[in-house]
Formats: C-alpha cells, structure tokens, sequence
C-alpha cells in the first residue's frame, strides 16, 4: 500500500501546481501561506480559477469536489485544500 502524502507535502504541491496550472507568473510557492486566502486581493483568483482548481485536484490527486458546499469549504486557503484532499485519501484507503 503506498503511502500517503503529509499535509505539508501536499501543501506544497499544491503551490506548486497553483502557480503552473494558473500561470501565476508573479509568485512563488515560498510566497503562499497556507492560510492566506486563496481568492482575494494577493492571489487574484477568481470562480473560473476555483473551476480549474476543482479540475486539477481531480487530475492531481484522484478526489472530487461535488458540490458547493464541499468547494466552498475545501477552497478557502492552501491548508483548507490539502486538509481536504488528505481527508479524502485517508477515506478512500480505507
């Protein structure tokens, strides 16, 4: 059974693949905090970007956000989102 990501790993990750996938050309993994908002003045970000980002958690990871209720929660920061996927994993090992 392969092991799971840490939530800093998947954290990071996620940074990573933020700033290709939504070509954030001006900031760095480094500059994300985990709990800084995702969508807001920093970041920029707005619901066709939380639209890609549902895509590529399910290209990435294997888990889908189904609805916006589960979005809204799972997309407030870089934490709330590995928070997300890492609960989803485990349940799905399981």
């Amino acid at each position: 059974m392969p092991m799971l990501p840490t939530n800093m790993q998947l954290q990071e990750q996620l940074k990573r693949i933020l700033i290709q996938e939504l070509q954030l050309m001006d900031i760095r993994p480094q500059d994300i905090q985990a709990d800084e908002a995702l969508f807001g003045d920093k970041m920029g970000l707005d619901s066709i970007d939380a639209l890609e980002i549902i895509h590529q958690v399910k290209q990435y990871f294997g888990v889908e956000i189904r609805d916006m209720k589960e979005g809204r929660q799972a997309l407030q920061t870089i934490g709330t989102l590995a928070q997300f996927i890492e609960n989803q994993m485990v349940t799905a090992d399981c």
